[in-house]
């Protein structure tokens, strides 16, 4: 292979077809990732962004393009229990007899992105493929290169939605290893308020790399919740990409637990003034898990707020990463923004980096970032231990506190609810490791 020819990956030449008639846009926005993709090749250790997740070994690892079937008849348990509408793709693609998208109210569209495509191609186009980077983001260049199904969800002006909408991604990889590349598009028009759920759960060896862009309008409001909980053979990378307009709340909160290696990505721009913008998720990792959190939030305009919490839970040998950057422009004065990343180690091998970043150009801003990462408080542990508590069930307690506290930044009940549940029987399934990591002796 030539020294600056990029990775050949197996799946990349088994791009899915498209229906006939297909309007030619698509063509030749597959062949704008596939010529970014070229241009770039796979990141490696010298990339700034990806200098602590390696994916250089991907082509080795022999995924294919996913089969048209999808071979399941029921959901995995690792979805989240929410009560609202349900569409599901299994290994990229629409399932309708496990969705269910009876009674959305009028002013809300739920499709797959090839039924929107028949629908309004001129309204897909519009929006499509316009605010996620392909230059810079070398795997979403690769979705765009095999786009061919996802998401559409678009909530119409001043609507209020009272239910979330479920997008439910499926991997399915009992035979071979496969690859899968779904997008999802949302839009929040103006004035309209909705909250969308996304849970990512499967078996077997497969990579997800989904890409996500999300617009949302002058006065809309939209809660957008992820859960990740793929087996251990799994590979999820994913990448979202969002726009907000003046007055637009944006609340974010990823919960990652499963995978081999799990890499969530978030591009934040913040167009106009009175912005509520929010980031904020959870992690538990163990037995070797990779799990990467890596954000950026563009401060365009004056007068807009952005906060950001990110809480883990590393175990074993596992290794977390967080990169948050927070960009203020000259023109973006009294901005106020905040990043703050912690980390929980509970053995010796368990990794943390973190690379918090401000790069402010304006002189009248309130902003600040921290890190900090340390092991289970030895006073506290012998606290609940002096009460008669077991120390498998005082180590839980302490663990599950530490990250309950990040969970009370998701502003749905609903939603809240069922990833605490989620998350509550790998935290147990941590407390009782043999080689938790406690601050000091405690003497009493």
């Amino acid at each position: 292979m030539a020294k600056n020819q990029p990775a050949p990956l197996a799946f990349l030449e088994d791009a899915p077809a498209l229906p006939s008639g297909h309007p030619g846009w698509i063509s030749e926005l597959r062949e704008q990732g596939r010529a970014a993709y070229d241009a770039a090749g796979l990141p490696g250790r010298r990339t700034e962004s990806w200098k602590y997740t390696r994916v250089s070994d991907l082509p080795k690892a022999g995924f294919l393009a996913a089969d048209e079937e999808t071979p399941i008849g029921v959901l995995p348990e690792g979805v989240a229990d929410v009560d609202g509408w349900r569409l599901v793709l299994v290994n990229g693609r629409l399932v309708p007899a496990l969705s269910d998208l009876d009674g959305l109210p009028a002013g809300v569209r739920v499709a797959s992105l090839r039924q929107d495509l028949d629908r309004d191609p001129a309204w897909v186009e519009a929006r499509l493929g316009k605010l996620m980077p392909l230059t810079d983001m070398p795997l979403a260049a690769v979705n765009t290169a095999l786009l061919g199904d996802g998401v559409v969800v678009h909530i119409s002006p001043d609507v209020v939605v009272d239910r979330p909408i479920h997008v439910v991604s499926v991997g399915h990889a009992p035979e071979r290893p496969i690859a899968f590349h779904p997008r999802c598009l949302i839009v929040v028009e103006r004035n309209a308020r909705a909250v969308v759920v996304e849970s990512h759960a499967g078996s077997g060896r497969y990579l997800a790399n989904g890409v996500s862009e999300v617009f949302v309008a002058a006065g809309g409001n939209l809660g957008h919740y992820k859960l990740q909980n793929e087996g251990r053979e799994a590979i999820h990378l994913a990448a979202t990409a969002v726009e907000t307009a003046e007055s637009a709340a944006y609340d974010s909160f990823t919960l990652q637990i499963g995978g081999k290696l799990a890499r969530n990505e978030i591009i934040g721009r913040l167009t106009a003034s009175g912005i509520d913008f929010r980031l904020n998720g959870a992690y538990a990792g163990s037995e070797g898990q990779h799990i990467d959190n890596t954000t950026f939030i563009d401060h365009m305009a004056p007068d807009s707020n952005s906060r950001e919490i990110y809480k883990g839970v590393l175990a074993d040998t596992a290794r977390g990463v967080f990169q948050g950057k927070i960009l203020v422009r000259q023109d973006a004065q009294r901005t106020d923004g905040h990043q703050l990343s912690r980390a929980l180690l509970l053995s010796r091998g368990a990794e943390i980096d973190t690379k918090p970043e401000l790069e402010i150009y304006a002189d009248d801003v309130k902003c600040s970032h921290g890190a900090t990462a340390g092991e289970l408080d030895a006073a506290q542990l012998f606290y609940l231990r002096a009460r008669g508590i077991d120390e498998t069930t005082a180590r839980a307690v302490l663990i599950e506190a530490f990250l309950t506290e990040v969970l009370e930044e998701i502003r749905s009940d609903n939603v809240r609810s069922a990833f605490a549940d989620r998350l509550r029987g790998p935290l147990r399934r941590m407390a009782g490791s043999p080689e938790l990591g406690v601050e000091d002796e405690y003497d009493g």
